[in-house]
């Protein structure tokens, strides 16, 4: 690749990235909010500025030559510098935040308790409806910052993130309005023997999730109920859940669907342990923030006290006690 005396524009490398890691202008600009046309000029101009072709296109498929492969990691390290110069001046872009799903509760009141505390910084909300998928956009800087179940995510993952614990949230079941458990005030979960429960099975977003039922149903005899349409959105999701009628498993806080009723579990209360995940070396002056806002709702409302007995997977204390 031949040297260039010339300044190369940050806007281009993110360009680069983006197509690189996608291998598709298409999906590329609508992860960068822009225009295709706009994106493959700012390609082209930066292979331009670089002399060299960074990608082979043709109609069916876009790859990198070897020339692009070998870009790759020098941008993402001028990238990550530029941003952590502009986070010590307090210039930084706005930090992404997954939020998981609209309706849910406890990464939303994190958020808003940082934007109380950090006015002068942006943080954005997104909705990436899983933290497994949500830990791939991290590792590639498409989001700063998501809520979930650490220790579901798979080891290598977990590898390039780290975690602070926000809150042990009990966790509840969504019954069609119908079914015979719904005069309950709390369900036992062995009261739910013989029934199939959805967990997601199947959502390649959210294994973390189906893994925590599985492990909570053993030996009790309910079963994970098998994999249903992949909807996108609490509309689908709730027209999908309206046509099955199949018991959902969820937190207490989990938001209110049509014809349904929410019992929490009892006997024993089952808790989800909920974490603030980042990757590894991220720098930004509005994270602070949120780990701050992290510490200060825990502390106020008791998410970390588990006031009742209850049950939590070996592998998610273990991960608490190795925080700690």
């Amino acid at each position: 690749m031949p040297a260039t005396g010339h300044h190369i524009d940050p806007r281009l490398l993110r360009a680069f990235l983006a197509v690189a890691e996608e291998l598709h202008f298409t999906r590329a600009a609508t992860r960068l909010y822009v225009a295709q046309q706009a994106l493959s000029r700012d390609v082209r101009r930066l292979e331009r500025e670089l002399g060299a072709e960074l990608f082979v296109r043709t109609t069916r498929q876009v790859t990198l030559t070897a020339d692009g492969e070998r870009l790759v990691p020098y941008a993402r390290r001028a990238l990550q510098a530029q941003d952590e110069l502009l986070a010590a001046f307090g210039q930084a872009r706005p930090l992404l935040v997954d939020l998981n799903s609209p309706g849910l509760v406890t990464g939303r009141q994190v958020l808003y308790r940082a934007r109380e505390l950090a006015p002068e910084h942006e943080l954005m909300a997104r909705y990436e409806s899983g933290l497994t998928y949500a830990a791939g956009e991290l590792l590639a800087g498409r989001l700063d910052a998501s809520f979930g179940r650490f220790a579901g995510l798979d080891p290598v993952l977990r590898a390039g993130l780290e975690h602070q614990p926000v809150r042990f949230e009990p966790m509840a079941v969504v019954l069609p309005e119908e079914h015979p458990l719904a005069e309950l005030e709390a369900v036992p979960v062995d009261a739910l023997a013989g029934e199939a429960v959805y967990a997601g099975a199947g959502n390649p977003r959210t294994p973390e999730w189906t893994e925590l039922a599985r492990a909570l149903f053993e030996g009790r005899g309910v079963e994970v109920a098998p994999p249903a349409p992949l909807a996108v959105g609490d509309e689908e999701f709730q027209r999908i859940m309206a046509k099955t009628r199949t018991p959902v498993l969820a937190v207490v806080d989990f938001p209110a669907m049509p014809a349904t009723v929410t019992r929490p579990l009892i006997d024993p209360v089952p808790w989800s342990l909920v974490s603030l995940v980042w990757r590894k070396g991220l720098v930004h002056p509005g994270f602070a923030a949120l780990r701050r806002a992290v510490v200060e709702l825990s502390v106020e409302k008791g998410w970390l006290d588990r006031t009742v007995e209850g049950w939590i997977p070996a592998i998610d204390l273990a991960l608490l006690s190795a925080h700690y």
